[in-house]
């Protein structure tokens, strides 16, 4: 049996679109107050299987903890298909981001949705107008802060269309742009923060080095609300949750579990398989359950599609989907490359467990 990708009520996809109505003066299905200007801070990372047993770390976000139900990220769990989810409000089936790395036919070669934009691939690779344009449209202004270095990358450009980028460096200073942004016209006001993501790569969930960003963060916020005046609200959210992988745990593919496979996609947490033509999708899985049934789900991609796992598939992506997917379920990680450089990597993302897919929606000022 192959899980349900969507665990819980609401997703990911629901938080943007649900701010737009707010912000026009309409009631989603969140139910969220009308306001004039939304915020969504999303921390990369931020798992409420990670979050809730150090909520004593978090005194602002352990005020809503009890309060505010869980929500679904996407599948795969990884920042490139959950980030564009967020902003189309679209499952990664439809909007084409369905991976890290993803395959792309017309080249014949697997590409990093986050870094590997090129002339080859335009920001229309991301195929669905973002929540951003729609309120354009509407007249609403809306406005993305972020880390300087992700301004001007082929991935923002695909992900934050009709959004004005604005840089601050640090956690508070991203949060006193939004603050500013009070004072101007009716807006949707996207915030990321990538520290504790990228804390939980290089050190892992249980590390100092997480904890304090996690507590970085939460005193940002803390200092951010009392500002949030009557028609101003706040989520804070997440793309994915985060796992500790040890080394130990992680499992090096058997040469002969590649026999026939022309391309490696996905992430380390879920391997995606394309073949050479000819190949046999049902045959190359069975393999694989016989291997590695026990600590992985493994599923053909007319199997992974029909369980639901990437939402509504466009004809158009479905190529860009492996034939057989390997989406682990225990405490592993898979890797083609003794050497590949992710092995320094602690923290991992990208499958199915409710650590990974398990994320917050907090709600403050006029969202609570």
């Amino acid at each position: 049996m192959l899980p349900a990708a969507k665990s819980h009520r609401f997703s990911l996809a629901d938080v943007l679109p649900n701010c737009l109505d707010a912000v026009l003066g309409r009631r989603g299905a969140l139910g969220l107050a009308p306001v004039t200007h939304a915020v969504v801070l999303l921390a990369d990372g931020l798992g409420m299987t990670a979050l809730t047993p150090r909520a004593g770390h978090a005194r602002t976000f352990a005020s809503r903890l009890g309060v505010d139900p869980t929500i679904s990220s996407v599948f795969p769990t990884t920042t490139a298909a959950a980030l564009a989810t967020l902003t189309t409000g679209r499952p990664p089936g439809e909007h084409g981001l369905v991976g890290y790395t993803v395959l792309d036919a017309a080249n014949d070669r697997v590409v990093n949705q986050l870094t590997g934009w090129d002339e080859s691939m335009t920001p229309d690779w991301q195929r669905c107008p973002t929540i951003f344009e729609r309120a354009q449209a509407a007249g609403v202004a809306s406005l993305a802060i972020g880390p300087a270095r992700y301004r001007e990358s082929g991935f923002t450009r695909a992900v934050l269309r009709g959004a004005e980028y604005h840089s601050a460096g640090s956690i508070p200073e991203r949060l006193a742009r939004a603050h500013e942004a009070f004072s101007g016209p009716p807006a949707l006001i996207y915030v990321y923060v990538p520290e504790l993501d990228s804390a939980s790569h290089a050190h892992g969930l249980e590390s100092p080095n997480w904890l304090a960003a996690l507590e970085e963060l939460d005193a940002a916020v803390g200092r951010f609300v009392p500002g949030l005046g009557p028609a101003h609200g706040l989520l804070v959210t997440a793309d994915h949750g985060v796992i500790d992988v040890p080394h130990a745990a992680q499992r090096l593919v058997a040469p002969e579990l590649l026999d026939g496979v022309r391309h490696v996609a996905g992430e380390p947490r879920c391997l995606q398989l394309h073949l050479e033509p000819g190949e046999s999708a049902e045959q190359h899985a069975e393999r694989w359950r016989a291997v590695e049934g026990p600590r992985a789900w493994v599923a053909t991609r007319g199997e992974a599609v029909a369980a639901g796992w990437f939402g509504e598939v466009a004809s158009e992506v479905l190529p860009r989907i492996g034939e057989v997917l390997i989406a682990a379920r225990k405490r592993v990680a898979y890797y083609v490359d003794p050497d590949d450089r992710g092995r320094a990597m602690i923290g991992q993302h990208g499958s199915l467990s409710p650590d990974e897919t398990a994320i917050p929606l907090l709600r403050f000022g006029a969202f609570a």
